[in-house]
């Protein structure tokens, strides 16, 4: 989440790429695993919050968080708990099937911070940028723009979630 952005909320685009761009100098590369937990039906028929376990690796240090959104699209509701890996491997085991492996480049550019991420499993590779707030214009730096196939933020089959739960990989068209 943004440090500008409403606080609980992840204004965030997505993009889908055509392979891994050369990117500028990273601040950052992220060996990053994580998993689903269950989602549960509620009292009224909806779903519970989407449950995210991930583990991070950077820089020789590791770093666990516990992570729950609700919606779709560009703004999400999000909270998010840094977690003991000892807390991580204890529930790691209830993501069983429901897990990505990616990298992730995280490069500050012309005043954002984009992460491209590379998965480990899926011949897929997406670019997202976290907004300060929902009128932010944006517009994807010169070393990324020819690397786009088409802005995914809307589509649901993007998100990770989807990918872990097995809804397959969309077509790149």
């Amino acid at each position: 989440m943004t440090d500008d952005a409403p606080q609980g909320l992840e204004i965030e685009r997505v993009f889908l790429l055509r392979g891994m761009p050369p990117l500028p100098p990273a601040e950052e590369v992220w060996e990053i695993e994580q998993g689903y937990l269950p989602r549960t039906r509620t009292a009224d028929g909806g779903w519970t919050t989407e449950g995210r376990l991930r583990r991070v690796r950077s820089a020789g240090r590791t770093r666990c968080f516990l992570t729950r959104k609700r919606g779709e699209g560009l703004v999400r509701e999000e909270s998010e708990r840094e977690i003991p890996e000892a807390e991580f491997e204890r529930r790691w085991g209830e993501t069983a099937e429901r897990r990505l492996r990616k990298v992730r480049h995280r490069v500050r550019s012309h005043g954002y911070l984009w992460e491209i991420d590379r998965f480990l499993d899926l011949p897929l590779v997406l670019a997202e940028v976290e907004l300060p707030h929902l009128d932010a214009a944006v517009a994807p730096p010169p070393w990324l723009s020819p690397w786009i196939v088409r802005e995914v933020t809307e589509d649901p089959r993007y998100r990770n979630s989807a990918l872990a739960f097995g809804g397959g990989l969309p077509p790149v068209e």
